[in-house]
């Protein structure tokens, strides 16, 4: 968290002698970016800081050769949910509506109801959202490119 810290206190001059709309624009690419980062991490059921996510309870979510049907979180990293959102001093990466009860559930680790009206469940703390050191570089790069006039990046 400190890097996130740095990486702020290095912008704040540059970005302060930018346009609202440039300062927009640049947050809206690093919302995206950043959106796309942990989608991948989502998809690939690994926390930012690298750890695999704790399994779900065997149940109904196996077919009877014991397979998953669906991984965890398959529909919760789409565009559809994962909202990125950007302001002139803001970028944020977030879920919205009832599935931000859901993901808030499973990133905290809290109590939540298996089935509306059923019994409640303590589930495993599962970080869906976060910024690890490569993501903290590609938009130290993607910064520094935006400054320089070249707003595209190719990983």
């Amino acid at each position: 968290m400190n890097d996130l810290h740095a990486l702020t206190d290095w912008c704040d001059a540059l970005l302060a002698k930018l346009e609202p709309a440039q300062r927009r624009q640049l947050a809206r690419q690093i919302a995206l970016e950043l959106r796309r980062a942990n989608a991948q991490r989502i998809a690939q059921q690994v926390t930012p800081e690298g750890e695999v996510f704790v399994p779900r309870k065997a149940g109904k979510s196996r077919d009877q050769r014991g397979k998953l049907r669906r991984p965890m979180f398959a529909k919760l990293r789409t565009a559809r949910f994962l909202k990125a959102q950007a302001a002139a001093n803001a970028a944020t990466v977030g879920f919205a509506g009832r599935v931000g009860r859901i993901a808030r559930v499973h990133q905290f680790g809290l109590y939540g109801r298996l089935k509306p009206g059923g019994p409640e469940y303590r589930y495993a703390s599962r970080q869906l959202l976060g910024i690890n050191e490569p993501d903290l570089a590609i938009l130290t790069l993607q910064i520094e490119r935006h400054l320089s006039g070249k707003a595209k990046i190719t990983p």
